[in-house]
């Protein structure tokens, strides 16, 4: 595992890494991965079904706070992909301090509400394929956290996958014990007399009007990554029971 990247990401950086090969691990994921909270982009390619997966469950560190998660991308269409970008990005009590062979995205350049961020570069994914990023966060058990894995075309701006800002979470911290197991899928409930009550696993309203998913849709806004046009689906409101 690399350590934690310091100091600004250089256009000059991001243009070296974006010809580079991508890195991933090929250990298999610990726990079943799951595409919760994800949807198409709106001009998503029928033969190009890009998707991405998280882990079910991940455990976190109640003194280090220190956790790692298995993000997946993966294409199940009958095409190649061509070059895509994933990226992976912690809100709220979750931070990503490092995914492996990519790249940080800058503070000035993360999407609204995001506390960090990095960017993968894949120059191909074939059909039937998938790769597995290990990635390695922080969690602040005393808030909610969210993780975002949004896939774009190439380094444009067209979006092809969004998962999340899907949420990992318990409703029994376990102070007590050496780690917390949180679930994909449910907001963290902090420990102690003012915490707020459960509200359920409901999944973040992600994708264009129309979609499978409600409607009622924040906008979208489009933010620079050194030259790198994402769109992002900006906070979203939760709703339960969707899903």
């Amino acid at each position: 595992m690399q350590g934690k990247r310091s100091g600004p990401v250089f256009a000059t950086a991001v243009a070296a890494v974006l010809i580079l090969p991508f890195s991933a691990y090929a250990a298999d994921d610990p726990v079943p991965g799951s595409s919760q909270g994800g949807t198409p982009g709106p001009s998503a390619p029928a033969d190009v079904k890009i998707t991405t997966e998280l882990p079910r469950q991940i455990t976190v560190d109640n003194k280090s706070e220190q956790t790692t998660v298995s993000a997946k991308v993966k294409n199940g269409g009958t095409k190649d992909s061509g070059p895509i970008t994933l990226s992976v990005v912690g809100f709220d009590g979750m931070k990503v301090t490092d995914v492996e062979g990519c790249v940080r995205i800058a503070e000035g350049k993360l999407p609204p509400g995001s506390n960090s961020g990095f960017s993968c570069t894949i120059d191909n994914l074939a059909a039937g394929k998938d790769r597995s990023y290990r990635v390695a966060a922080t969690f602040d058990l005393q808030k909610t956290g969210k993780i975002c894995l949004p896939v774009t075309e190439g380094t444009g701006k067209k979006l092809l996958w969004q998962q999340g800002p899907v949420p990992f979470g318990t409703s029994k911290p376990t102070p007590n014990a050496p780690d917390t197991p949180l679930l994909l899928g449910t907001d963290n409930v902090p420990l102690g007399p003012d915490s707020p009550p459960a509200t359920g696993g409901g999944l973040p309203r992600t994708g264009p009007p129309g979609s499978t998913l409600p409607l009622g849709l924040s906008a979208l806004a489009l933010f620079a990554l050194g030259g790198t046009g994402i769109w992002w689906t900006s906070r979203s409101r939760w709703a339960r029971g969707d899903g």
